[in-house]
């Protein structure tokens, strides 16, 4: 059994880009680039899989640091305003493993305050460690920064853990760990990113029940 689950929260243990994260990311275009046409919600979702969020902020629209602080206040006006629903299921799945002495643990592009208002506002607890958008950028993932930490932290070995998340960048953090990746199936919509999760994940998982089953037995 593993002693330790690190989970991404947008899109894995929350429903959350569809109604926060990419109509934030729209007003941002409108306000900063308002002559382009806002990318579509897969182009978005297409980008945040590779090369990732930050990448497509400095890199795709390329935001200096004014506009990349404007983007910020925008998204964070959104996060503010608006919990997220878990995915059905998923609380109890991870409060199952918690009653067990599992480890909880987040490594995710939202900010840490937000996770820790999702937990308590819909799980009851605080996961035992939260890594967030409020780390500097070498800190966040894909860098393998939060996972040494947890593994530091709890003094687990690799085969103690294993990282759940629904993008690429989650999947390369934990590589450069040698930790086990499950993918979460549930969120995918996107045929190419569902079929690249599958060839490159150790675990796929296209539902929360068979998450839940392979995490308590």
């Amino acid at each position: 059994m593993n002693k330790c689950i690190i989970l991404d929260h947008d899109d894995t243990a929350v429903m959350s880009t569809p109604g926060i994260h990419y109509p934030s990311f729209v007003e941002a275009i409108k306000k900063l680039r308002p002559n382009d046409e806002p990318i579509t919600f897969e182009e978005f979702v297409g980008y945040c899989f590779e090369p990732g969020f930050h990448s497509l902020c400095t890199d795709i629209m390329k935001f200096n640091e004014a506009e990349m602080i404007v983007q910020q206040e925008i998204w964070q006006s959104y996060t503010s305003s608006s919990i997220p629903d878990f995915y059905e299921k998923f609380p109890e799945t991870i409060k199952g493993f918690k009653d067990r002495g599992g480890i909880i643990t987040v490594v995710s592009h939202s900010e840490r305050s937000r996770i820790e208002r999702d937990y308590l506002q819909h799980c009851g607890f605080i996961p035992d460690a939260v890594f967030g958008w409020e780390l500097p950028e070498h800190q966040r993932k894909p860098f393998p920064y939060p996972i040494k930490e947890i593994l530091r932290r709890f003094n687990l070995k690799e085969s103690d853990a294993l990282m759940l998340d629904d993008l690429k960048p989650g999947l390369e953090m934990a590589k450069s760990c040698h930790v086990d990746f499950a993918a979460a199936g549930w969120s995918h919509a996107i045929p190419e990113i569902k079929q690249q999760m599958k060839n490159e994940s150790k675990f796929y998982f296209e539902t929360i029940d068979e998450f839940s089953k392979f995490l308590l037995g």
